[in-house]
């Protein structure tokens, strides 16, 4: 169509779009859609269609008449684009890219939600938000990495199902065994004083039918969720709620595949009696877990309100024995959350329930706690950093390789005999952060500067190994932080600024105590594993929002305030 010969008298300027039919179906015709720029308002709609064809209703787009010029400027903004539709175009495109940089550089943690349309498709895997708890008080300096180890004589334990009674025989104790993922020495830890000042996460779930609450420590360090169990229970502490208390129904059989994966390392062992799945745990710190796998259902709550239920298998724990007996003063049981088939996220995975993904924020703020989340629709798209988790040798738990780490300007040795093998655990179910001992060695020497200072290293305070005496009252760690560096974790690559980086602020790595000192709460994690891994512990998670992306085999973190979450709009060119 010619517009110059239908309206000689106005001359129009502008982007002209004509979208042709399908090739397969004419009938369509063709639409043209003008965008105009120009000083005058047209009469009429320029969206036009071929004679006898029916068109969709097309939306004409114009420009409102800009406000008059005086004519001493000699420049019009359509008369500049007038002379080409390209250079509007290429302005807009310019425009929309500036933004979107601005935004990624300089805002906040963005916390997107991928797909706009979850609500139209109920069988896409959905997310789900639990808040978070400070654990305050608690008394518990807690090294979690659980494994299973063997359990002997299977036939006499605590707990057996006989004509759906349950019956106590005799109490088997903590055993050693081998495992493909730690040796026996890296269960011993050096545990001095007391956990101060929060301690664990902890969140809530509700479980059975009818549904109760469960408070549970969050973490990631541990394969198996399990719950203090009435079967009965001989020896477990006073608990947050009232004892789980199963019936011959929810016990799983011995031959079920959740009981094969847990049991998958032990020695082989034959039981011909055996109507049930026994297990224990070891844990790093030297605290046990016994008791038999059972399936209930789990209750959980979309971010929309919907209520999904369904079966998962779980641990009925009768037996605790070490520091677990005093953290599970306000809790039920732990959360396991690593990569374990027989983990939670695994076993929503596994149904199609949620998409293999687990995040949480712990929040600095005592008042707010924080949140966690499972599955990848609160995965923010940018603002984050990634790298890749490692599979071998610690395998079911998150991790990867560490290239450097400095205190300050200052360069730490990573410890490990090849450097390449240097790596870190992410566990929110430690307490504090551990490094390896000749790490730990020369980040407590360069602290030894703060002496010139006026800092006095006060060896009679028990909260943890390492503890200072100001010259001055100290409230909180403000008081001290400007006295103190910053932890730089590098990873990636040695080059500065193409690797990714962990920063922990003094408030990351130290706690006042009851008797006014400011404490290290990094400690010597020589035998962790085989003394060349790290430990990223609660104290040094706070204030990041960290995603465990098992889908793509990635860990993240970002900065953030650990409110709740928003939900954006996200791009798929920015995805990553």
């Amino acid at each position: 169509m010619d517009f110059d010969d239908e309206r000689p008298q106005q001359q129009v300027t502008g982007v002209v779009i004509i979208t042709l039919p399908p090739s397969d179906n004419p009938s369509f015709g063709k639409t043209i859609t003008a965008f105009t720029l120009t000083n005058d308002v047209l009469p009429q709609s320029l969206t036009t269609q071929e004679p006898d064809q029916v068109l969709p209703t097309t939306r004409v787009v114009s420009s409102p008449p800009p406000s008059s010029q005086s004519p001493q400027l000699g420049f019009s903004f359509s008369g500049f684009f007038s002379e080409n539709p390209r250079k509007l175009l290429g302005f807009l495109g310019v425009s929309l890219f500036a933004l979107l940089l601005y935004s990624s550089c300089f805002s906040s943690t963005f916390v997107e939600l991928k797909n706009s349309n979850d609500n139209d498709d109920d069988d896409k895997p959905q997310s789900f938000i639990f808040p978070l708890y400070h654990k305050l008080g608690a008394a518990d300096l807690e090294l979690k990495l659980g494994r299973f180890v063997d359990v002997v004589d299977k036939e006499n334990l605590v707990v057996s199902i006989n004509g759906g009674a349950m019956e106590t025989k005799m109490v088997n104790k903590l055993v050693a065994a081998n495992s493909i993922v730690m040796d026996s020495s890296a269960t011993i830890l050096p545990v001095r004083g007391n956990v101060y000042p929060d301690g664990l996460y902890f969140t809530y779930m509700l479980l059975g039918n009818p549904q109760r609450r469960y408070f549970l420590d969050i973490d990631t360090g541990s394969d198996l969720t399990w719950i203090q169990c009435d079967a009965p229970c001989s020896s477990c502490a006073k608990g947050a709620n009232p004892l789980y208390k199963p019936t011959k129904v929810n016990i799983v059989a011995s031959g079920d595949s959740m009981c094969m994966e847990v049991q998958k390392n032990q020695k082989p062992q034959i039981c011909e009696t055996c109507q049930q799945c026994d297990y224990e745990i070891e844990y790093a710190d030297r605290s046990s877990s016994l008791g038999v796998l059972a399936k209930d259902k789990l209750h959980l709550v979309t971010p929309n309100g919907s209520i999904t239920n369904l079966d998962v298998v779980f641990g009925c724990a009768y037996d605790q024995q070490g520091i677990l007996l005093n953290t599970l003063s306000k809790t039920d049981g732990i959360l396991g959350l690593s990569k374990a088939k027989v983990s939670l996220p695994s076993q929503l995975a596994s149904k199609g329930i949620i998409n293999n993904v687990v995040g949480h924020c712990l929040a600095t703020d005592v008042a707010s706690g924080g949140y966690m989340f499972l599955g990848d629709d609160f995965v923010p798209n940018w603002g984050m950093s990634w790298v890749p988790m490692l599979g071998s040798p610690l395998i079911e738990f998150y991790h990867t390789q560490l290239v450097k780490i400095n205190y300050g300007s200052s360069s730490l040795s990573l410890g490990a005999k090849d450097s390449n093998k240097a790596r870190v655990v992410f566990d929110s179910g430690s307490s504090y952060t551990y490094f390896t001992k000749q790490s730990y060695a020369e980040l407590v020497s360069s602290l030894s500067e703060v002496s010139e200072l006026g800092f006095i290293q006060d060896a009679s305070d028990p909260t943890l190994p390492v503890c200072w005496r100001a010259p001055f009252p100290i409230r909180t760690i403000m008081d001290v932080k400007k006295y103190f560096k910053t932890l730089t974790l590098q990873f990636g690559s040695k080059w500065w600024i193409i690797s990714k980086k962990f920063h922990i602020p003094p408030e990351g790595y130290l706690i006042i105590s009851k008797g006014g000192n400011a404490c290290l709460g990094i400690l010597d994690g020589s035998n962790v594993h085989d003394g060349s891994t790290s430990i990223l512990g609660d104290i040094s998670l706070r204030g990041q929002l960290v995603v465990y992306d098992n889908e793509k085999q990635k860990i993240g973190w970002g900065p953030s305030g650990c409110g709740k979450p928003s939900r954006f709009k996200s791009l798929p060119f920015f995805e990553g």
